[in-house]
């Protein structure tokens, strides 16, 4: 978990860019964090941001 949302988007660009697919950045009561889109299961009012390598 980042507690930072421009640290939590720098490793979650980089991850997607990395794996090569979509990651999505979420903020819970402990911070932010990054996931893949399929595993995420909480809230969709927490998603901040989503990360497709394959968008332009």
């Amino acid at each position: 978990m980042a507690t930072e949302l421009g640290l939590a988007h720098r490793y979650a660009h980089s991850l997607a860019q990395t794996l090569m697919v979509p990651v999505t950045v979420f903020h819970s009561e402990a911070g932010y964090a990054v996931v893949t889109p399929d595993e995420y299961e909480g809230d969709p009012a927490g998603v901040v941001t989503e990360f497709d390598p394959h968008e332009g």
